[in-house]
């Protein structure tokens, strides 16, 4: 079964929750904020999804422009990052889609659609 690591409030999360229930895909929703993936299970997503790592990150959120993450990350390491992402579920992109083996990070309806049908 789909997890999806989501945010109550994130509109992007209630939008790509409603997609997946108009295709009755089944999914477990994992609350971000209070579950979210430690640094093993980050690396893991990081590793399945083929990803670059800086696709995993909430540019937007409150947490990573309070940080200055926008220039910081480039003198980070991935270990690094993936320590940093594992403090806080809202620097995690959302809604992180994962699949038996793959990964999606964001709402990107065409990315969804040839993952999931």
């Amino acid at each position: 079964m789909l997890k999806i690591y989501c945010y109550n409030r994130c509109s992007t999360c209630r939008k790509a929750m409603k997609r997946l229930d108009e295709k009755g895909i089944e999914y477990e929703v994992i609350d971000i904020k209070e579950e979210h993936p430690d640094e093993e299970t980050l690396r893991k997503y990081y590793d399945m999804s083929g990803l670059p790592l800086k696709r995993f990150w909430n540019t937007s959120g409150i947490q990573y422009r309070e940080l200055g993450l926008a220039r910081k990350l480039k003198e980070m390491s991935e270990d690094e990052q993936l320590a940093l992402l594992a403090t806080d579920g809202m620097l995690v992109k959302r809604p992180l889609l994962v699949g038996d083996d793959f990964v999606l990070t964001g709402f990107k309806e065409d990315e969804w659609t040839e993952k999931l049908l």
